[in-house]
């Protein structure tokens, strides 16, 4: 039952009941000789009983619908401002309101709103607290571990990769077998060292330092993928803006972009990427688009995907959100949104 049925039954029951007791009251102060002339009486055709009746029904349906549309209008001006702030938008607020209960909702909503943001920004000062912390404690043996197992794969499996590429074009360029099925062999071997290729070089992706150290998130974009440009047959266009972010927020913010590069080099066999990392209407927007192959994003999360949940929860642990949306046959689409004010305060 909505609120403008319900109230408009309780308000011409309320004014039945009433009508009943003042024309009793009436009638007993002021009593007739003769009761028939109620039903002699006649107003516009109709028996002054009949027409008393139908002017309580209809005043009593009319004052419960005014008052049903009143309240409904209330409410949804008030739902409208609590999914507002559950959503983390703007408000239009409640400061036009005469009511002085819509005054007091009004109070409490920006309160609300204010302790939202306050544990946003406790919640990102802890990130970047853990950021610096995890840092610190990071052991020197293991970046030159995995510096060197970077180093040794680059100089050796990753240039084995490349000759025998390259040995392969010259196969099929120079001398191809006359036999279409030798043909068809060594072409898909070329794809295969192709393929490899690819994954070499997200695995070298995730072997580098994943720290931006003493680089903004602009410079540290703007330099993985100048150095992908150089590495791998993908055309890749990018924009970066210089923006103030915490320590913590640029250090996730640009794990999620490792791990949405790593998963084109891997599995979308797309030929080209776009990323773009700027700040707009108070939030910080990365968004790495591709036109692969794409993938069933359900099925992925039933299979509770190990690169997608750590983006998710990377996001989420900044105060952001994280969506995306894949067609397949047409591309990936990844976007982190994460409050921001300048300054390097997040909200």
């Amino acid at each position: 039952m909505n609120a403008m049925f319900k109230t408009g039954l309780i308000t011409f029951t309320a004014s039945l009941l009433f009508s009943f007791v003042v024309s009793v009251t009436i009638f007993f102060s002021f009593p007739l000789d003769s009761w028939s002339l109620l039903w002699e009486q006649r107003m516009f055709d109709l028996p002054f009983i009949y027409f008393l009746l139908i002017v309580i029904v209809l005043g009593g349906v009319t004052a419960g619908l005014l008052a049903g549309s009143y309240i409904k209008s209330k409410l949804t001006v008030i739902r409208t401002e609590v999914e507002a702030v559950s959503k983390g938008k703007k408000r239009a607020g409640l400061n036009g309101e005469q009511l002085q209960e819509m005054k007091d909702l009004e109070r409490s909503l920006t309160a609300l709103e204010q302790k939202i943001m306050e544990q946003t920004k406790a919640a990102q000062r802890l990130v970047t607290e853990h950021a610096k912390e995890r840092e610190k404690s990071l052991q020197e043996v293991v970046a030159e571990e995995r510096t060197r197992l970077a180093r040794e794969l680059h100089d050796s499996v990753s240039q084995q990769l490349f000759a025998a590429s390259m040995m392969m074009a010259t196969i099929n360029e120079t001398s191809p077998p006359e036999d279409d099925t030798m043909k068809k062999q060594l072409t898909m071997i070329g794809r295969m060292i192709e393929q490899s290729q690819l994954e070499m070089r997200a695995l070298l992706l995730h072997l580098r330092p994943i720290a931006l150290k003493n680089k903004t998130l602009e410079e540290g974009v703007k330099e993985l993928l100048s150095e992908l440009k150089e590495k791998v047959p993908l055309q890749i266009q990018v924009k970066a803006e210089p923006l103030e972010l915490e320590k913590g927020v640029e250090d996730h913010l640009f794990r999620i972009l490792q791990e949405a590069v790593s998963n084109i080099l891997r599995h979308s066999k797309a030929e080209k990427m776009t990323v773009l990392c700027v700040s707009r209407d108070e939030y910080v927007i990365l968004r790495i688009t591709d036109n692969g192959i794409g993938f069933s994003v359900d099925d992925a999360i039933e299979r509770s995907s190990y690169g997608l949940t750590n983006m998710k929860e990377r996001a989420e642990a900044i105060g952001g959100a994280f969506k995306i949306v894949s067609v397949e046959g047409e591309g990936t689409y990844y976007e982190v949104k994460v409050p921001f004010s300048k300054g390097g305060e997040s909200e």
